[in-house]
């Protein structure tokens, strides 16, 4: 009998629901534990991408390298959420948004200690990694 191939299953860590089980970027979750939100770089062509991937949509190279998602990006859009689907109601309300900074741009949620009457567009946030009640993992953006 041969040993049995185990899974590769870290990113069942990610999210309040999470969806993908399986990918060739769980070093993702890895990150997130020790504290660093990362997205990853193409070195044959610099193309950059948030969320992570292991194959290059530009140049079909599989030569990624990671970066940490570091400094502050510009609030792009933001949407005040009252209603979520299927998994997430119980983290309602919620605000998600997209970021920008410069050569990527990250989705996800503002930080639920972020008051609403202070989120406007263009303001500088930055992204965080944060652990749910639950004990998953997300990342999170907070006012600069």
């Amino acid at each position: 009998m041969g040993k049995k191939r185990e899974e590769d299953d870290r990113f069942k860590k990610f999210g309040t629901v999470s969806f993908t089980a399986i990918t060739k970027v769980n070093d993702f979750i890895d990150q997130l534990e020790q504290g660093k939100v990362v997205g990853t770089r193409c070195k044959k062509c610099d193309a950059v991408y948030f969320p992570p991937r292991a194959d290059c949509a530009k140049c079909f190279s599989s030569d990624m390298d990671w970066f940490e998602v570091v400094g502050k990006g510009k609030l792009v859009t933001y949407s005040n959420l009252e209603y979520a689907p299927i998994g997430f109601g119980d983290d309602l309300p919620y605000a998600i948004a997209l970021l920008d900074y410069g050569d990527y741009k990250v989705f996800g949620r503002i930080a639920p200690d972020v008051p609403v009457e202070e989120i406007q567009v263009g303001m500088e946030m930055t992204t965080r990694p944060n652990t749910l009640s639950n004990g998953q993992l997300n990342f999170v953006f907070q006012k600069a």
